[in-house]
């Protein structure tokens, strides 16, 4: 009898008493491991979680969790040979494996820089811009996103046991959350695999990451109104989540992403001659044999123009004709068994469902050649195109689970859009088109039908990542029947894990709780000039309030003589005063934000090692020759990086006239050194 697989809860690994049930080598139906989850304390994994991890994780700022992400990111991609075999006996080829694998590691990645670039190093997120609440400027409103005191419970499909897990561990973590892993068992082996390399890095706060191998039980009941669960798998499982009282009434959040029937729709304008043919061919083939048609995001639905669908039929044909079929470890096999024999059943019931209003043009779902291993034994089954009788329906509601695409006719584009929206919301659709109008038409209408569109042609595909490959930046999920769940899309997914809450208080106050400053909030002048400070010197607040200059015509002249910026507005004294807006010769803006960084400006060596951006600018009152400008800049934010000996400053800038107007407001960006001898 082969091991049984091990869950680990509240910092130590557990095995069930009993001998579990068997998971199968998907190749070769030899016993892999045994699954049980008999006797697992879920009450004590959830109190672990809420005691120990979640205050770890929230223990750090968002760079220092970005940084462990990073790390932990290097380990995996040192030990992945072992997740690889792994895979193989879930029937991945090695490419598959590399889908799997190292698309989880490259998100870890991702998401380790998005931390460190796009939110501060702290542990509060700031969402827009203060709002003023009265006149005075006393009372401001600042919306602000903090972390949850919950957990993040994951409920992984079978066909992604790496990415999946990861590509949800990671914005958890970044929002401080710990997660409670619990693989389909099916593939459970793989992940127990991974979870056993994150513990052992020992990279992670300890009680940040649990795994339940087997059935979750009663894990939904411990579950709080601070809690969340992410669910990837069937509709039907979706909506019994969806009913269990822990959602329906107890206030967890639940996010799924479930069936979909994706489709990709070749254009009209597209002939037998263009590219963007054999590109949309190859795209359906893709999609049909990587993981051999077990994503999610896989093209169940081929869509093309009723005078193409031969044309379509022969080249799809052509091209599955060279698709070879076996042991996922031989390197002359495309693509691999289905993940089960239960698996390979289910879509056998699919397409026999499909040939009610469809015809199978290419493959047998009953019978295929297969390389390197013997067919009986495995989960085997060969690609299986079909096409769509006039008015089929089946296409449209069976999705199945295998190598298996469907090709369907249509007339128009607004037919077109019609049949991609019979499949009641997807994760993904393609148009393969090189005319413009029938992609946004296309677009426009399929948009509110789908998560992700690619849009793909000559032009954009030596650089496209494919149909089937959601991103780490980009938004994963779908509506309607796809779940109405969204996920990834860079730092939205972990917002969607943090509560916003609206504040209301003084700038004062806010610039207190949120670490920013607020405008209106008190500025300091020690007499030391902010420039001369390190960043262990500096404080949110430091101000200078500089000397003012008067802005004269030769300033102009000569600006528009350096610049050649010769706009009339700057250098024709007639039209700049038939100008409503001006009524006569004024400074270019960019001279004075130029006049306002001479203003106040240290010119000697210093901590303030470069001026690295200026965000939101904006240019509010025209200044004219012979006007007086001063500016104040104030230390806005600061954000040390964890991995060099300086960090970044953000400063409020506002460049006023003699009159006291604000002429120009903008944010300017420096580096600054974390400590300065002078």
């Amino acid at each position: 009898m082969s091991a049984l697989l091990q869950s680990y809860v509240a910092g130590r690994w557990y095995a069930a008493p009993d001998e579990g049930t068997p998971l199968l080598d998907a190749a070769t139906g030899e016993e892999v491991a045994r699954v049980s989850s008999t006797g697992l304390d879920v009450a004590a994994m959830v109190a672990y979680a809420r005691e120990v991890g979640g205050p770890a994780v929230r223990g750090l700022t968002f760079h220092e969790r970005g940084g462990l992400l990073k790390a932990l990111a290097k380990h995996l991609g040192a030990e992945k040979d072992r997740l690889y075999d792994l895979s193989a006996r879930a029937g991945a080829t090695r490419r598959d494996a590399m889908i799997d694998v190292d698309g989880g590691i490259g998100t870890l990645f991702s998401y380790a820089s998005k931390a460190t670039r796009e939110l501060p190093n702290d542990t509060v997120v700031l969402d827009g811009p203060p709002e003023p609440l009265g006149k005075g400027g006393t009372f401001v409103g600042q919306h602000v996103f903090t972390s949850r005191p919950g957990v993040a419970v994951q409920i992984n499909a079978f066909n992604f046991p790496v990415w999946g897990m990861l590509e949800k561990l990671a914005p958890a973590f970044l929002a401080g959350l710990p997660t409670i892993v619990k693989p389909a068992s099916p593939t459970a082996y793989v992940a127990e695999a991974l979870v056993r390399q994150i513990i052992e890095s020992g990279l992670l706060p300890e009680g940040a990451l649990q795994l339940v191998s087997g059935s979750a039980g009663t894990l939904l009941y411990e579950l709080g109104p601070q809690d969340s669960v992410a669910f990837t798998g069937s509709a039907h499982t979706a909506n019994v989540l969806r009913d269990h009282p822990s959602i329906a009434t107890g206030g967890v959040r639940l996010t799924v992403e479930a069936d979909s029937l994706n489709c990709s729709i070749l254009g009209p304008d597209v002939t037998a001659d263009d590219p963007e043919l054999d590109l949309f061919v190859k795209g359906v083939v893709t999609e049909m044999t990587a993981k051999a048609g077990q994503k999610c995001t896989a093209i169940r639905r081929v869509l093309v123009p009723a005078g193409m669908a031969d044309t379509v039929v022969g080249a799809l044909r052509d091209r599955l004709a060279k698709v070879t079929v076996g042991d996922p470890t031989d390197p002359e096999v495309r693509m691999g068994p289905l993940a089960s024999l239960a698996q390979r059943d289910e879509v056998r019931k699919a397409v026999e469902a499909l040939r009610s209003t469809a015809d199978v043009v290419f493959g047998d779902p009953d019978q295929v050649e297969v390389v390197g291993a013997e067919v009986e034994r495995g989960a085997f089954l060969g690609p299986v195109l079909l096409q769509a009788r006039p008015g089929a329906t089946e296409p449209h509601d069976v999705e199945p689970f295998g190598p298996v695409s469907t090709v369907i006719s249509y007339e128009t584009l607004d037919d077109a859009v019609a049949l991609a929206a019979r499949g009641r919301g997807s994760l993904v659709g393609s148009i393969v088109t090189h005319d413009p109008d029938v992609a946004r038409t296309l677009t426009l209408g399929l948009a509110p039908w789908h998560g992700r569109l690619l849009v793909l042609d000559r032009d954009d595909a030596g650089e496209s990542t494919g149909h089937g490959s959601p991103l780490p930046v980009l938004v994963h999920g779908g509506p309607g029947r796809a779940g109405g769940g969204e996920e990834l899309g860079g730092i939205r997914a972990v917002l969607h894990h943090m509560q916003r809450t609206a504040l209301q208080a003084s700038p004062d106050m806010l610039t207190a709780i949120t670490g920013r400053w607020t405008t209106g909030g008190a500025r300091r002048d020690d007499g030391t000039h902010p420039f001369r400070k390190s960043l262990a010197d500096l404080r949110v607040g430091d101000t200078i309030a500089s000397e003012s200059r008067t802005v004269s015509r030769e300033d102009i002249d000569r600006f528009s003589d350096l610049t050649g910026d010769t706009f009339y507005a700057h250098t024709d004294e007639v039209a700049a005063a038939a100008n409503p807006l001006f009524g006569g010769i004024v400074a270019h803006g960019y001279l004075v934000v130029s006049l306002a960084a001479g203003l106040f400006v240290d010119p000697d060596p210093g901590p303030v090692l470069a001026n690295f951006g200026v965000d939101n600018l904006r240019f509010l009152t025209p200044v004219k020759a012979g006007d007086d400008i001063a500016v104040t800049l104030t230390v806005k934010q600061i954000t040390p990086r964890a991995t060099a000996d300086y960090g970044e400053v953000r400063w409020d800038a506002v460049v006023a006239n003699g009159e006291g107007a604000p002429v120009a407001t903008y944010d300017v960006l420096t580096l600054v050194a974390k400590s300065w001898d002078a």
